[in-house]
């Protein structure tokens, strides 16, 4: 991680790094698509450890925690997944995404090649 301090890296990728010198597993969720007035815009991603910590925000705070709910399941079964939150999916109203835009992610492992 050293290396990373001196450059113009991601906190979030660094973040990511971090982690996996440490032995933990990580996910990745990206936003990829978002329509309407989404809170954060495509190529928003965080980070999320085993343990559920993470780091980044693909919602501003509404969706992180179905999103880092997902993240660990997608740790446990190697796959990746894709989440989509709006105002017409009854999760978005659960989770707090009431802002009228829809959002679609991608949520993958990391693994060290």
């Amino acid at each position: 991680m050293d290396s990373l301090r001196h450059t113009n890296v991601d906190p979030v990728l660094a973040q990511a790094v971090e982690w996996l010198d440490q032995g933990r597993r990580i996910a990745l969720a990206t936003v990829t698509r978002t329509w309407g007035s989404a809170p954060r815009r495509a190529g928003s991603h965080m980070v999320i450890a085993d343990n559920g910590d993470f780091s980044g925000s693909v919602s501003g705070g509404c969706i992180e925690g179905a999103v880092i709910q997902a993240a660990l399941e997608v740790m446990e079964s190697g796959a990746p997944r894709t989440l989509e939150f709006g105002v017409t999916n009854e999760m978005a109203w659960e989770v707090g995404l009431a802002c009228g835009g829809r959002v679609h992610l991608l949520v993958e492992p990391v693994v060290r090649g």
